[in-house]
């Protein structure tokens, strides 16, 4: 049985909800990031500020919530020439894949997670990918998830469980999910309280906009990230 979990919590939308989904299961609980000299490098600041509200605000949560790590990627800035880590325009390749695919960016998260889990005694990797409401990222497949828990249990010679409670929903029933977690945690009105939260204090956006306040959260409203995290707070709103 598992009790314990490491969660690959960048402060965004997708891993805040993956976060309290681990929270609601696990007994201990801690979290991890990476800065890879991102353009919206703002979500490590963020990320800070949804760990406080969720200790504030879920208290049932709280002390399950243990160390956060961050860990400086810098290596993976440097040899990515992509839209995320570069001043350059959001477009698509000729390969069919956005230029915001950071190549081999989940694969080394994971190989470092699993490093820190090892490390920390902790059982199950929790992480935010999703194929059914994405870009078409190769390292977000269930295939890619599935072998990179067998080359990781296989080569640190512990049985991991990379769980992805998002891969096959989209970013309306994301914005469900989290209500679902919230109104399960024992808080009043907790739903409510979890959506606001990530709204209000969450980082989506890939240009690192703190300034533009939108009914789903702050951003330019206009990349990719923002575009797709509106269209599905417009869809959990309306149903």
């Amino acid at each position: 049985m598992h009790t314990t979990a490491l969660v690959l919590f960048s402060g965004g939308q997708d891993s805040t909800t993956c976060l309290a989904h681990a929270l609601a299961r696990y007994d201990r609980v801690e979290t991890i990031a990476f800065d890879y000299r991102q353009r919206h490098s703002v979500e490590l600041e963020a990320r800070l500020q949804v760990l406080q509200e969720i200790r504030k605000q879920f208290p049932l949560w709280a002390p399950k919530l243990g160390e956060d790590h961050i860990l400086d990627l810098a290596v993976l800035g440097a040899v990515s020439e992509t839209s995320l880590t570069r001043d350059t325009a959001f477009k698509m390749e000729a390969s069919g894949l956005p230029n915001t695919f950071v190549p081999g960016r989940n694969l080394l998260f994971l190989t470092l997670s699993a490093a820190v889990a090892y490390r920390r005694d902790l059982q199950v990797i929790v992480t935010g990918v999703c194929e059914a409401d994405y870009s078409g990222y190769p390292d977000c497949r269930d295939d890619t998830m599935k072998a990179m828990q067998l080359a990781l249990s296989l080569g640190m010679d512990k049985r991991y469980l990379i769980e992805t409670p998002l891969m096959w929903i989209d970013k309306a029933d994301t914005w469900r999910l989290a209500h679902q977690l919230g109104a399960a945690s024992g808080v009043p009105d907790g739903g409510q309280k979890l959506v606001d939260l990530i709204v209000e204090h969450t980082h989506t956006c890939y240009l690192g906009d703190r300034e533009h306040r939108h009914a789903w959260g702050y951003g330019c409203g206009t990349c990719p990230a923002c575009e797709l995290r509106a269209r599905g707070y417009e869809r959990f709103s309306t149903n």
